[in-house]
C-alpha cells in the first residue's frame, strides 16, 4: 500500500502536546513529537545511543534530553549536548519529521510536502468547531470505509443516526471522483430518523460521503440552504493492528443555538466511534482465525475498491467514469 511519503498526516491533537513530550506509533515506527525552540518537532523516538525512548525524557531548552544518559537533540535531530564530554559535541542525528501544527493539529511527513496539510472542507469560514482523537483495531482502509458506509447504521448505530423504525427510502446516489479522491453523494432520504439527526441536522436535501489521500474521510450533510454539519476524520496507521484518527466535527456559526449544539458534538461523536470501534475491533479478531480468507464486496459498497486504488497511488475509476445506483435506504 502507498504510504504517501510527501503527505501530510495529523497524529495528534495540540492540545495533547504541552510541556511534555508524547509518543505515538505512525506507520509502525515511534516518534516523539515535543515542543522546540521552532515549534512543534517530530524525532524518530529512539536515542542512536542506546535505543532509550527518547519519550522517556524530558524537554530541556527546546531539546529533548535521553533519560539514560542525558544526550540532547533539537528538533532538527542534531546532537546537542552530550553530558561529561569536553570539546565539540559529535554531529551524531535522530531521523526528523517535517511538523507542524494547524487548526488544532499536529501533522508529521516523512517527505517533503510542497503544500500546507488539507484540512476540512470548512477552513475559513465562521464555525462552531469541536477536535475529537480516537483509535481503533483496524487497517486504514477498514476504518474509512466503516466511516462511509451507509449499510451499517441501520444496525451498529439504531437509533443513533437511524431510527428504530423499519421505514426506509428510495435513495440516488452518485459516484464521481477525481485524482486523489471519490465521493459519494446520497440524495432523497430528507432525514436521518435517528437521534443525532433529530437534535443536530433536521431536514436535509443530500449528504456526501468523501474519501482523500492520504486516508482523509469526510463526511458532509446539507440542508435546504447550506452544510448542516460536517466531519472530517484524518485517519493514519499506527500500526499492523491500529489505526488513528484525527477528527473535526463543526456547523456554520449561527450563534448562541449553533454553539449550543456543539456541545453535543463530541459526546455523541465518541458514543457513535465506540459503536464502530466494537465492531471493527470484532471483524479484526475474527478475521486472525482465517488470515488468509478474502472480503466480498456487496452491491451496496459503492467506494471500497476506487479507496483502494487512491491508497495504491492510482486513480479511481470513478474520476473517469460516474456511477449512478438507487438504493433503499
Amino acid at each position: 500500500m502507498n504510504t504517501s511519503k510527501d503527505a501530510w498526516h495529523a497524529v495528534a491533537l495540540s492540545r495533547e502536546v504541552r510541556t511534555k513530550p508524547v509518543r505515538i506509533l505512525h506507520e509502525g515506527e515511534p516518534v516523539v513529537l515535543f515542543r522546540g525552540k521552532s515549534g512543534i518537532a517530530a524525532l524518530v523516538d529512539r536515542c542512536p545511543h542506546r535505543r532509550v525512548e527518547l519519550s522517556k525524557g524530558r524537554v530541556v531548552q527546546g531539546d529533548i534530553e535521553c533519560p539514560y544518559h542525558g544526550w540532547r537533540f533539537g528538533g532538527d535531530g542534531q546532537c546537542s549536548a552530550i553530558p561529561g564530554h569536553l570539546g565539540d559535541v559529535p554531529r551524531y542525528r535522530v531521523k526528523r519529521y517535517q511538523a507542524l501544527e494547524q487548526d488544532g493539529a499536529i501533522f508529521i511527513s516523512n517527505g517533503t510536502p510542497d503544500a500546507p496539510p488539507y484540512v476540512h472542507c470548512m477552513i475559513g469560514q465562521k464555525i462552531a468547531l469541536r477536535h475529537v482523537h480516537s483509535s481503533s483495531a483496524s487497517t486504514l482502509i477498514d476504518a474509512a470505509e466503516n466511516i462511509l458506509d451507509v449499510a451499517h447504521t441501520h444496525f451498529t448505530h439504531k437509533g443513533l443516526l437511524r431510527g428504530f423504525s423499519a421505514k426506509r427510502y428510495n435513495v440516488d446516489v452518485t459516484i464521481t471522483g477525481g485524482k486523489d479522491w471519490v465521493e459519494a453523494c446520497y440524495t432523497g432520504e430528507d432525514r436521518q430518523d435517528g437521534l443525532i439527526s433529530r437534535l443536530l441536522d433536521g431536514e436535509r436535501t443530500k449528504t456526501i460521503g468523501r474519501f482523500r489521500s492520504p486516508g482523509i474521510v469526510e463526511l458532509e450533510y446539507w440542508g435546504p440552504k447550506e452544510m448542516t454539519i460536517a466531519t472530517a476524520f484524518h485517519l493514519n496507521t499506527a500500526d499492523v493492528e491500529t489505526v488513528n484518527g484525527v477528527g473535526w466535527i463543526m456547523a456554520p456559526d449561527h450563534g448562541v443555538i449553533t454553539w449550543a449544539k456543539s456541545l453535543l458534538f463530541k459526546p455523541m461523536m465518541h458514543f457513535a466511534l465506540a459503536q464502530d470501534q466494537r465492531v471493527l475491533k470484532s471483524a479484526q479478531n475474527n478475521a486472525r482465525f482465517a488470515p488468509d480468507s478474502k472480503i466480498i464486496n456487496g452491491p451496496l459498497d459503492f467506494l471500497r475498491t476506487d479507496m483502494e486504488l487512491i491508497l495504491a497511488g492510482e486513480r479511481p475509476t470513478a474520476a473517469d467514469a460516474p456511477r449512478h445506483h438507487t438504493i433503499e435506504l
